[in-house]
């Protein structure tokens, strides 16, 4: 068993870091681009006049970096080849996304915009693996060169966590002779509304509510006159790109859905286990920051004459956070590994609660770590002239996004106890056997508990 990291990732890495001191620093650097980094970093990205979503320039700074890091073939690292890219395993993923995050915040990986010039990408793998060869024939080729631009269409005002109980529709409906769907219903937290052509939606299509079944992932065009932004919803770190979309009697093609009629959810569940393990790095490599940062000003700063790292009150809790990331690593890099050893569609069957486990931690850990950051500066802790209360704003929206925690240890406890994954069928008997031994009179010092 070998916990170094392989010399050929350390030389990406090695790699990465060059190219972000030649290419990408330069252009953080110029123009007064660091305005979108630095203390006035929330006013410069945020369009307060125009519902509070991104500013073009902001926009467009993301996308010359994404322009460089694609030329030197980084952005794509993480698409199948036959898509253009590496093949990246979710591993090198994870370890290269708490690389970038642990340098702090810059031009080169901005946790806030999911922007980064290793990109993060799970519409690619969740097409790959869940698209037919006709839908493939029909979207590859715009999805693989960033024509097709999608909202994610999952989330309603009625229903968050449980998207089971789902009240937007689709049903079948023939207009002008041509066999299609109506859809009807809205959408909270659509993210991407802003510039996407083309929203995922997902409306029952079958089933009863509480089904996970019966629940269609259709490619609903984002200018039809159905298609409504009621409102971009403020946030607790702005800018926003996340609208309350209405969709009113949209009527869209026979063939204009992913993946099979009534096996939708299944499509949502890839994005979020590639989404969450990568998302739980990236917030491990945030932690990593603030705390490194933290140990570094508590050794200079020297209030009554001395290191305020000598101060036991400083060091302890710097230490529990400390111990709580070297344990979450080593759980985070075990269950990408886990993840590249089994086909995709089998992680939701086998390993979704170490996902889970890794992406609630993690979420948790860097809103801890930046809060404690924080408290280790001081005033100017607190200050936005430190980069700590802008990562804890991005982080606590993970806390609930993806998934909240409550969530995902729901689906860890489903695990534990047999109600969901692999021990299933062993408790199911166990039970059964149970309840039959003590129909019999047996107690359950005789059964053997």
């Amino acid at each position: 068993m070998d916990f170094d990291i392989p010399k050929d990732l350390q030389a990406y890495l090695d790699e990465l870091d060059r190219f972000i001191e030649k290419e990408i620093m330069p252009i953080q650097n110029r123009d007064d681009n660091i305005r979108f980094f630095d203390h006035r970093r929330e006013h410069a990205r945020t369009d307060w006049d125009h519902g509070g979503v991104p500013r073009a320039d902001w926009e467009a700074l993301l996308g010359e970096a994404r322009k460089k890091a694609d030329e030197a073939g980084h952005l794509r690292f993480a698409w199948p080849k036959e898509y253009g890219g590496k093949g990246g395993s979710q591993l090198w993923m994870a370890v290269i996304r708490e690389h970038l995050a642990s340098k702090g915040l810059g031009l080169f990986n901005d946790l806030q915009t999911e922007h980064s010039i290793v990109g993060n990408n799970p519409f690619i793998v969740m097409f790959k693996e869940f698209a037919t060869p006709e839908q493939f024939k029909r979207y590859g080729d715009d999805i693989q060169n960033g024509r097709l631009r999608t909202a994610f269409g999952l989330t309603e005002p009625n229903h968050g966590s449980d998207a089971t109980f789902m009240e937007t529709t689709g049903t079948p409906e023939i207009r002008d002779n041509r066999k299609g769907w109506r859809i009807h219903g809205s959408k909270m937290w659509t993210s991407g509304m802003h510039h996407a052509n083309y929203i995922m939606t997902f409306a029952r299509t079958g089933g009863k509510d509480g089904d996970a079944s019966g629940i269609t992932c259709f490619i609903v065009p984002a200018d039809d006159p159905g298609v409504k932004i009621e409102e971009y919803l403020w946030t607790f770190n702005m800018p926003t790109d996340h609208p309350r979309v209405s969709l009113t009697n949209v009527w869209i093609p026979e063939d204009s859905y992913w993946g099979e009629i009534g096996g939708g959810l299944a499509i949502g569940q890839s994005f979020v286990h590639q989404n969450r393990i990568r998302q739980a790095a990236s917030s491990l490599g945030a932690a990593v920051y603030c705390i490194q940062e933290s140990v570094k000003y508590a050794r200079l700063r020297k209030p009554f004459g001395e290191a305020l790292a000598r101060n036991q009150a400083i060091q302890w809790p710097l230490v529990e956070l400390h111990t709580q990331a070297e344990a979450l690593r080593l759980l985070i890099r075990k269950t990408a590994w886990e993840m590249d050893r089994m086909p995709h569609k089998q992680i939701e069957k086998e390993i979704s609660d170490k996902v889970s486990m890794c992406n609630y931690w993690g979420n948790r850990l860097c809103c801890e770590a930046a809060d404690r950051a924080m408290q280790t500066h001081g005033g100017l802790g607190y200050s936005r002239h430190k980069p700590f209360e802008h990562i804890y704003r991005h982080h606590r929206r993970y806390r609930i996004t993806e998934g909240s925690e409550e969530i995902q240890m729901r689906k860890v406890a489903a695990f534990l106890f047999g109600y969901l994954g692999p021990k299933r069928k062993a408790f199911t008997e166990m039970e059964k056997k149970y309840d039959e031994a003590r129909a019999s009179g047996l107690n359950d010092r005789e059964i053997g508990i």
